[in-house]
């Protein structure tokens, strides 16, 4: 039975029923619920926050060992590209120049920028795309790695093929010139016999009497053998390999054919004075790469570190060449 409440009303002194409006009655009950609400939403984010659940609480751990074993990984990750780092650096700046090989382009390995954008990818990543990222990472580092292997089993054929690559290296002079006497023009600019002007001379020319030998200076495999019209008169040219060749010019007489294989000290023809030349004498080149260099620096093997600092003093000097 609901109760009856009066009030004293002091103008009529009388007590009278009290009635409540029904506006009020209703901001009383939204003001309850309103609080009732904000409790509600507070008691359950405390609940939540401090009280997880058993699900909540195994995701939770989860989400931490995840966390440890990204960073753990990604020191890994780091330390292997560290590594790898110094090992191309080790491959391109000592192991390929021992053997004079071109270094592996940066483009067959991952280069450094593109590794940087990687890890910075990474740490932005949730940890649903953490392992897709790793493995990424990880199949980089064993691209580099396949192409270090690569690179070193091709340092190692190297390795095995020293002993043909020194035999395939110019090493002596192509006339015997124990005296050092022979050598009558150097590489550079020189004056040209003919016509009297400065030229680029791109070999060394080594004064004999005719019918003296001309022997090859390295193993390799004759090219050319005859005269060609090109001023060199009847010469000869020896592809040695690994970016070598040789140039013998105006000879008198050639003893050896195109495809003839050749090694170090055989006698390929004889010293005359045919095409441009003023005079008998051996016209001789060495190419490196397809560019002439100074032959003076190729002989090493028939010669005494006195005699070559003579022969370097010589061959500088500013004459005339003999073609």
């Amino acid at each position: 039975m609901k109760k009856i409440k009066y009030y004293y009303n002091t103008n009529t002194l009388r007590y009278e029923k009290l009635e409540t409006p029904l506006r009020v009655t209703l901001l009383r009950i939204l003001g309850f619920l309103s609080a009732a609400i904000v409790t509600a939403v507070i008691l359950v984010s405390l609940a939540y926050k401090y009280f997880p659940s058993a699900n909540e609480k195994r995701l939770m751990q989860r989400n931490e060992a995840l966390h440890d074993n990204y960073y753990l990984l990604e020191d890994k990750v780091k330390k292997l590209q560290e590594q790898m780092s110094e090992l191309e650096k080790r491959d391109n700046n000592v192991y390929r120049a021992i053997f004079e090989a071109n270094p592996i382009p940066d483009s067959a390995r991952a280069k450094a920028m593109a590794q940087q954008q990687e890890i910075q990818l990474v740490q932005g990543m949730d940890q649903e795309n953490l392992s897709t990222s790793i493995s990424n990472t990880l199949n980089t580092l064993t691209a580099r790695i396949a192409h270090q292997t690569k690179s070193y089993t091709e340092i190692d054929g190297f390795i095995k093929n020293k002993e043909q690559l020194l035999a395939c290296t110019p090493a002596i002079q192509p006339v015997s010139n124990k005296d050092l006497s022979r050598i009558a023009s150097g590489f550079g600019y020189r004056i040209d016999p003919v016509y009297k002007t400065t030229k680029f001379h791109a070999g060394l020319d080594f004064a004999a009497p005719q019918g003296t030998p001309i022997y090859a200076t390295a193993n390799g495999t004759v090219e050319t053998a005859g005269n060609t019209g090109n001023g060199y008169g009847n010469h000869v040219v020896i592809n040695h390999g690994y970016g070598y060749q040789t140039l013998y010019g105006h000879m008198f007489r050639i003893k050896v054919r195109p495809g003839q294989h050749i090694k170090r000290g055989e006698i390929i023809g004889w010293v005359g004075s045919t095409g441009k030349s003023t005079g008998p004498h051996c016209h001789y080149e060495v190419h490196r790469n397809g560019e002439p260099v100074d032959p003076v620096y190729y002989f090493y093997n028939d010669i005494t570190p006195e005699q070559y600092d003579r022969l370097l003093k010589l061959a500088a000097s500013s004459n005339q060449s003999f073609d």
